[in-house]
């Protein structure tokens, strides 16, 4: 299988799979890249390249399900400068913000399954923590927010304040 599927778009709007040799709509042109292909979009008359185009309906068309793809001072903005300047930080920038993201975001689940997955105790290892900081220790035994954390602590001269 192809990596990328060509699709040709016809001047009816119809979108044709030239791999299975059938029409495909918005949403399942989005199903296809979910799986993790790639596709390119010809125009099927002048042999135009239309991906840019064809995947701008697929995500307004995800966006009209949901109603709120894009916050509406955001997209101000795209709809003012979308010519100048955001069009160059879309092309620059944006793709590895979001690529970026989307790796931090699995290191961080990963990290929690881990976390979930040894039945570790978090307010206990926490406190086991707290027991190797040394000096710096006394900085958190001043803060007095820790008390509502710690409300098993033993205080001598107020909340949050342990005995010396």
């Amino acid at each position: 299988m192809n990596e990328t599927l060509v699709l040709k778009k016809y001047a009816n709007r119809r979108l044709y799979d030239t791999e299975k040799s059938l029409y495909v709509t918005l949403q399942e042109v989005a199903s296809i890249i979910r799986q993790g292909r790639h596709v390119k979009v010809l125009d099927a008359k002048t042999k135009e390249d239309v991906t840019a185009f064809i995947l701008t309906q697929v995500v307004l068309e995800e966006a009209r399900k949901k109603n709120n793809l894009l916050p509406v001072p955001l997209l101000h903005l795209i709809i003012q400068f979308g010519d100048n300047m955001l069009g160059e930080f879309f092309e620059n920038y944006l793709q590895q913000i979001i690529q970026s993201y989307i790796a931090q975001k699995a290191v961080f689940d990963e990290q929690f399954k881990q976390w979930i997955s040894s039945g570790m105790n978090l307010p206990d290892l926490a406190r086991k923590s707290m027991g190797d900081l040394g000096g710096f220790k006394t900085l958190f035994d001043l803060n007095p927010f820790l008390k509502f954390r710690y409300p098993d602590a033993q205080t001598d001269d107020g909340p949050g304040r342990k005995k010396k």
